[in-house]
């Protein structure tokens, strides 16, 4: 049994729902203290985990989702994707249905099993109405086959996210500032905004902590991913071009410095 668990990386509970879930035997629920193994990522958005074995649609996929804005782990094996998503901490699921190691279907039946109700969309070769009630039976909550379009895509991730609600607030407004998680809008007032992806997630940042001095070192780690600091003046050039888009040509600033300390987003202050 070490020897398996060296190999796989699973931890005993975890191995039992995965054999069991590939014998078709129901499974019971895994203690919550096991549910662990993630990379812990910024938080204030939407956290997927992508469990395909195709490195280019995977590739693809994860710079596609990045760029929308999510942050995505990836697994390219199906033990291994069981392991991360036995840890309830995404907001949705992207599995392929064909993977070594274990099935996309198994996968989805041991979470169902042990009670883990996280959004899951089936990506599969199999389109056949078959293959797709299959998918669904075992669990998923939708059901995509190849090829498909990222758009469409990311619009089912959309709907599941609404279907389930997130962990996390799905839109932020402060003042006549509002920015929508899910469709990616930001508007002040009648005027729609658009930021570039970086902007995006460093204008959620602020958001989520509106009324709170938000320090470089937390947009550095949060924002950028970074747990070091570059010694560069990235995070001034991004919130200037931040506060070009969103203060520029109205009355009240909701973008502020605060000298020595960071930076706050707030409505009420001159």
């Amino acid at each position: 049994m070490a020897d398996q668990i060296n190999r796989t990386g699973l931890t005993p509970p975890e191995l039992a729902v995965a054999k069991r879930a590939e014998q078709g035997l129901a499974a019971a629920p895994l203690p919550r203290d096991e549910r662990s193994g993630y990379r812990q990522a910024g938080q204030g958005e939407m956290k997927i985990l992508l469990i395909e074995d195709d490195k280019e649609a995977a590739e693809y996929l994860v710079k596609a989702l990045s760029e929308s804005g999510y942050v995505v782990d990836h697994s390219a094996e199906g033990r291994d994707g069981l392991f991360l998503a036995t840890s309830g901490t995404y907001d949705a699921l992207i599995v392929d249905r064909m993977l070594p190691g274990m099935d996309g279907l198994a996968i989805v039946a041991a979470l169902r099993a042990a009670e883990i109700r996280t959004p899951t969309l089936i990506l599969s070769a199999l389109g056949a109405v078959d293959d797709r009630v299959k998918g669904l039976r075992a669990g998923g909550d939708d059901y995509l086959p190849k090829p498909y379009s990222f758009s469409e895509l990311l619009a089912r991730i959309e709907v599941l996210a609404r279907r389930h609600g997130s962990r996390e607030e799905m839109a932020y407004r402060v003042g006549d500032l509002e920015l929508d998680r899910l469709s990616h809008r930001v508007a002040r007032g009648k005027d729609e905004l658009t930021l570039q992806p970086r902007e995006f997630r460093l204008l959620e940042y602020l958001m989520k902590h509106a009324g709170q001095v938000v320090t470089r070192t937390m947009l550095l780690e949060n924002v950028w991913d970074y747990h070091f600091d570059p010694q560069t003046n990235v995070i001034d050039v991004h919130i200037s071009r931040l506060r070009s888009k969103i203060d520029k040509g109205f009355e009240r600033p909701l973008l502020h410095t605060i000298r020595g300390a960071g930076y706050m987003i707030r409505d009420g202050i001159r």
